[in-house]
């Protein structure tokens, strides 16, 4: 017995690909959502700046389509964070898991904006 191993992997990129921007899809719709309820906590949730939730507010559902159609993954996760974990098991209080989870978010998005703003100063003072 034959296999084609060659058009198994084109296949099998074909879901993926499909799979990809379904999931991308499900996100910018979401997103969108988000930012169009409450763009500051949109912008928190989401980690993204004033320019980007003020593009994915005025975004055409065409618009996001066809960026969805991508065969990147457009979001990505925040769950690669090893004291996120900490904070998350099991017999701790559900409100102060995710009050640890808000802190500890906040503190990464603040650490996240300390560096481009010192590229800017460094900008301006050149």
């Amino acid at each position: 017995m034959e296999v084609d191993v060659e058009n198994c992997n084109v296949n099998a990129g074909g879901v993926i690909s499909k799979e990809i921007g379904e999931i991308n899809l499900a996100y910018m719709l979401l997103a969108q959502k988000l930012v169009k309820r409450d763009r500051a906590e949109a912008m928190f949730r989401l980690g993204v700046g004033r320019e980007l939730a003020d593009l994915l507010m005025n975004m055409s559902l065409s618009q996001i389509v066809k960026l969805a159609a991508s065969n990147f993954l457009l979001c990505s996760f925040r769950l690669d964070d090893r004291p996120m974990f900490a904070v998350v098991g099991e017999g701790k209080e559900p409100a102060l898991q995710q009050a640890h989870m808000s802190i500890l978010m906040s503190a990464g998005q603040a650490q996240a904006r300390v560096p481009s703003r010192m590229r800017e100063a460094g900008s301006a003072s050149a």
